[in-house]
């Protein structure tokens, strides 16, 4: 019976899907490793955990061992650890190099989180990729940016989800984002071309170092662009096309740059741009499934659960590739407008009466509810279709109709 730990800060949605996915495999011993106490989950899920221990930080890896050694003393022996979260990925891997669990090395795991490092590999592999500099001064990154011009995106190096994410046009705004974010010695600061183009991810399931899987997802507009205006609703497709000889270049790209960061086994998620001039250039890469719902937009594009295949790699090292992708997908993100806490959504009985034979999951924003301040706002709709132009069209049309006030 293998016993498998599954590492989080706190209980998600997508965690608490995982948990499940994870102990219903067949004859699994599920252990968990949390910051947030176990008795703030419902009782269904918490029947789901055969052992649990809670850690003050999931970011030291002292204590991650500390607490997969005395879950193994319910479990025992630990064949695989793993967890979902960006941030928390580097302290999992260190804990699992330590107790000698298989799994994804510190090195790679660097190469990943690090987004210096990785744009490094990356150019080192010839793999297009942003102009960047890590900097500690505030003399480098004047030095940096004259040297490459403006615009210029400013960021921490271990970031995720364009937080603590500034654009700069111009030396205004790039002093206003230095004094922000405050390069130093021991708090470098990454600095790197902004690319113009099109927005998109690339996302993967990888089996012994293979890429067996992907999908592609384009957005509408840039993440950087939706935090940086606050009236934008956010929209992702997932096209029906996804084997179409367009995107022969990113696949190319995409797989070579897994290859290169050194991907093993797991989903990645990989964005990246298509240039006005038609070129491809890599944003980043993670080596975790990707957020956003993208996990139920692929489930509902390929009548599969995404979720259950991802926990089944990890947990066992077993993945059958989905069917063909069946449908169009997308999502539009319900992001309030305004000041305060949620107060109305306005549209929505229009949205349902033209568009609601489309939708496959709803989560509307609650009235009281407080904004999120990311792009994925406060609430979304999934909607599918087996023509990719009928869910674009539907997408611009729900947020041309739905509006979330705050008050």
């Amino acid at each position: 019976m293998p016993a498998v730990i599954i590492i989080t800060p706190f209980f998600t949605e997508f965690v608490i899907r995982t948990l499940q996915a994870t102990a219903a495999l067949p004859d699994v011993r599920l252990g968990v490793i949390s910051q947030q106490p176990q008795e703030e989950l419902v009782p269904e899920v918490r029947a789901c955990i055969a052992a649990h221990w809670r850690a003050d930080s999931v970011l030291d890896s002292g204590q991650i061992v500390h607490a997969a050694q005395k879950l193994s003393e319910h479990l025992g022996p630990i064949q695989r650890m793993f967890g979902p979260s960006e941030h928390i990925q580097v302290a999992v891997a260190e804990a699992r190099e330590r107790l000698g669990i298989k799994g994804l090395s510190v090195e790679a795991v660097q190469n990943f989180r690090d987004k210096a490092q990785m744009k490094d590999k990356l150019r080192e592999a010839g793999l297009p990729c942003a102009r960047h500099r890590l900097v500690t001064t505030d003399a480098e990154a004047w030095a940096f940016v004259d040297s490459i011009g403006y615009p210029v995106v400013v960021k921490p190096p271990a970031g995720a989800a364009a937080q603590t994410t500034f654009r700069a046009q111009g030396p205004h705004e790039f002093r206003k984002a230095l004094q922000a974010i405050a390069p130093a010695i021991n708090r470098a600061v990454l600095i790197e071309e902004f690319i113009t183009g099109d927005e998109h991810s690339f996302d993967t399931f990888s089996v012994n170092g293979k890429a067996m899987w992907h999908s592609l997802t384009h957005y509408f507009p840039n993440p950087l662009e939706v935090m940086q205006t606050p009236w934008i609703q956010w929209c992702v497709l997932l096209p029906r096309e996804v084997d179409a000889p367009h995107y022969d270049d990113i696949r190319q790209v995409a797989f070579r740059a897994l290859n290169v960061l050194g991907m093993e086994n797991g989903m990645s998620h990989l964005e990246w741009f298509r240039r006005r001039d038609g070129s491809v250039v890599i944003s980043e890469v993670g080596a975790r499934p990707p957020g956003a719902q993208f996990t139920t937009l692929i489930s509902r594009a390929h009548d599969f659960d995404c979720v259950a295949a991802w926990a089944r790699l990890m947990a066992l090292g077993e993945f059958t590739p989905p069917p063909a992708r069946l449908y169009a997908a997308g999502a539009a993100y319900l992001r309030g407008q305004g000041q305060g806490r949620v107060r109305v959504i306005h549209g929505w009985e229009q949205a349902q009466h033209e568009l609601g034979h489309l939708f496959t999951d709803v989560k509307l924003p609650a009235p009281g509810q407080t904004p999120s301040n990311t792009y994925e706002g406060e609430g979304y709709v999934i909607l599918r279709h087996l023509d990719t132009a009928v869910v674009k069209e539907a997408l611009f049309r729900l947020i041309s109709l739905v509006r979330v006030e705050l008050g």
